[in-house]
């Protein structure tokens, strides 16, 4: 079904711009869904009405570029971080930014500290938002800059809010890219994992880099189906776990929140 409307009335295979490998491609990852988490090449193959061997190629290609896990178990594939991170992107690039951005300049004015948006990208995280406060010890990143996923207070954030399952092709990005620091890591996402259980957001003390304190809170919208992870942190010297639990924690709650409520309000 989906082939046939991409060829319908022969529109798509006349116009000489259209690339039929990514259309295919594309058709491959559309089969995947809330009831079709695993899926092997030859269902994808039947469902598609693509030759399985063309299936394979493609599952394989998807597979190297992240957009497509395989387990080995079960011979099977499932939708990877790269598919997820498209969505993130994009959410974020629908009015996020612009509504949170005024909230978030507020909070770095008041604490000092760099707030920002980040999207997901397997290990690391982008920054798409930054507001920078003006003292002399603030955090001096952009939009463009890239950080741990582990390590860092957006990362964590993202993670404590997704469903288990959903975490597991971050673990595995993280893990293969420094197999010897996955112990720790993984140590300091189970604190963090408990903290959002508790105070509703995560931190990072100094481990994401050591001169450097921070909280997250993750924006879940879609009733859990997007989350866009928030950040605000500065220097270590200043901020302490102390300060970070009592004060910049519930702070960046707060902005959020009224995020939250002001993107709820636009869709009404």
């Amino acid at each position: 079904m989906r082939r046939a409307a991409l060829s319908k009335d022969g529109a798509a295979e006349k116009d000489r711009n259209f690339v039929t490998a990514l259309a295919r491609g594309l058709d491959i990852l559309r089969c995947f869904g809330p009831s079709d988490e695993y899926l092997g090449n030859a269902e994808l193959a039947k469902r598609t009405n693509i030759p399985r061997p063309t299936v394979s190629r493609m599952t394989a290609t998807l597979t190297q570029l992240g957009y497509l896990r395989y387990a080995e178990n079960l011979e099977k594939y499932r939708l990877g971080p790269g598919v997820l991170d498209l969505g993130y992107r994009y959410l974020a690039s629908e009015g996020v930014r612009d509504i949170a951005r005024p909230f978030m300049q507020e909070l770095a004015d008041a604490t000092d500290c760099m707030v920002a948006i980040a999207a997901p990208d397997g290990a690391s995280m982008t920054y798409i938002q930054v507001c920078q406060g003006s003292g002399p010890l603030v955090l001096r990143l952009s939009v463009g800059s890239r950080v741990a996923t582990g390590t860092s207070a957006a990362g964590r954030a993202l993670l404590a809010a997704l469903p288990e399952n959903e975490r597991e092709p971050y673990y595995e990005a993280i893990r293969a890219q420094n197999p010897d620091a996955w112990p720790e890591v993984q140590r300091g996402l189970q604190r963090a994992i408990k903290e959002y259980q508790q105070y509703g957001f995560v931190t990072s003390d100094g481990e994401w880099n050591r001169d450097v304190s921070a909280v997250g809170v993750p924006l879940i919208l879609d009733n859990g189906g997007q989350v866009v992870p928030f950040n605000c942190g500065g220097s270590s010297l200043r901020l302490s776990r102390r300060i970070l639990i009592e004060n910049l924690g519930p702070r960046l709650k707060e902005v959020v929140d009224q995020v939250r409520q002001m993107v709820q309000g636009r869709e009404v």
